[in-house]
């Protein structure tokens, strides 16, 4: 009998991560409810299927062969999963102390794809994001990074005339004698680690999945 629920589990979660990479929303909206009905643990079905899917998507991503349009379609049919299992998690594992991320667009800017994609791998690894938008004055990743008391600030843009907002950002923390209190994180088109080190960022993702990568690291490995 358990090597038949095992094996059943298995074949749900497999589904679930094969439905996010094949961009299947229909697929993914049914394979959640098969774990529901299924008594398969709710966390179990978003960490080692959706969010297993999303990670290989990135993968395909990083290998060029997905692109940001199969990127968002894959997020798509996450999305439609983590919708069905939600409301199904414990509530400690709802109501849990995640590491939390002010994320957003530095202002000017208001190409916004980049962002997104980021906080979608953020979520589906645990962080709790704090979603600031686009075209966000530097004060404001300040003032909300102080007032959620957020471990990472992360900053996109993909324009070179708004990337001295990042540096402005870290220049306010200094002024207010609280740059020590977060890892800033940076990325986008036009911006490099070079410039990263320069400003004096904590770090540089070149995309979507490294940027996980990287807000693993700068918080010692824990979500």
């Amino acid at each position: 009998m358990t090597q038949n629920t095992d094996h059943l589990k298995e074949t749900v979660l497999q589904e679930l991560k094969a439905a996010v990479v094949n961009m299947d929303e229909e697929q993914a909206v049914v394979t959640a409810n098969k774990a529901v009905t299924s008594n398969i643990d709710a966390y179990e079905a978003i960490e080692q299927g959706l969010a297993a899917g999303m990670e290989e998507a990135g993968k395909l991503f990083e290998a060029e062969e997905y692109f940001i349009p199969e990127l968002l379609m894959c997020s798509d049919a996450m999305y439609a999963g983590l919708n069905i299992l939600r409301p199904h998690l414990k509530k400690q594992e709802t109501d849990g102390d995640k590491l939390k991320v002010v994320i957003g667009v530095i202002e000017g800017d208001t190409h916004d794809i980049g962002k997104n994609l980021v906080k979608i791998m953020l979520e589906t690894a645990g962080y709790e994001i704090i979603d600031l938008g686009r075209d966000v004055p530097p004060g404001t990743f300040v003032s909300r990074a102080q007032a959620e008391s957020a471990s990472i600030i992360a900053i996109s843009t993909l324009m070179t005339t708004t990337m001295d907002g990042m540096a402005e950002v870290i220049r306010l923390l200094n002024k207010k004698n609280i740059r020590n209190g977060f890892k800033v994180m940076i990325g986008g088109g036009p911006v490099s680690q070079a410039f990263a080190d320069r400003i004096g960022a904590d770090g540089y993702a070149v995309n979507a999945a490294d940027a996980v990568r990287l807000a693993r690291r700068l918080t010692g490995g824990a979500a």
